[in-house]
């Protein structure tokens, strides 16, 4: 198998390695300290894994010299992803407003702050290496996942700029205008996965 490609598996077994341990912690910290914020961003992370796999199958058809137009497998998986990313969306908003309206405060985030700079540092890794392979196979799906990570770097960002934000303050609404944010990520990334079923390219992210 040609070294680039080798490595473009690589990063996605990585890719979604990473986001199922993430999911897993972001999920049990959220809920154990009542962060809605790191609820929804590991519950993200499981969404993604759904278009890795989506990714990974791609990239086998790629090494076999058929073509990067999606096939059924493909198109499928980026429908459910795409219907798991509304849902989580739907979900963030009302949790948002129920939180609100009870005057709801985690009981820290600072986990959040730590699983965010690890997040971010991962992202941009990833970002930079899923980009060079993608560009030396000249492969446009491959460049335009890449391009999808920036979207979770993002992500990563805001539950950082949320947790700390609480950490400092004291103010419960910021961990819910956090998960508004991570909603409305949630709700493009949703609409993206829908409209690249349509199209030829796959995007998967991991966080």
């Amino acid at each position: 198998m040609n070294r680039n490609y080798k490595t473009a598996f690589l990063l996605t077994y990585i890719t979604i390695g990473y986001n199922i341990l993430e999911g897993i912690i972001s999920v049990a910290w959220g809920i154990e300290d009542e962060t809605l914020s790191l609820l929804g961003f590991g519950i993200d992370s499981f969404v993604e894994v759904m278009s890795g796999i989506g990714l990974l199958h791609m990239l086998l058809r790629i090494k076999n010299n058929n073509g990067e137009t999606s096939d059924k497998f493909e198109r499928t998986a980026l429908r459910i992803t795409g219907a798991g990313f509304y849902i989580l969306s739907a979900g963030l908003v009302v949790g948002s407003m129920i939180n609100t309206y009870a005057g709801h405060k985690p009981e820290t985030t600072v986990v959040g702050i730590i699983i965010s700079v690890i997040s971010i540092i991962t992202m941009s890794v990833l970002i930079y290496y899923k980009m060079k392979i993608g560009k030396a196979l000249q492969s446009e799906a491959i460049i335009a996942d890449a391009n999808c990570t920036k979207t979770c770097l993002y992500l990563s960002i805001i539950l950082l700029a949320a947790s700390a934000g609480y950490e400092l303050t004291g103010i419960g609404g910021i961990d819910s205008i956090g998960a508004i944010a991570i909603a409305w990520f949630s709700y493009k990334e949703g609409k993206e996965a829908f409209e690249k079923a349509k199209g030829n390219l796959i995007c998967s992210c991991g966080h």
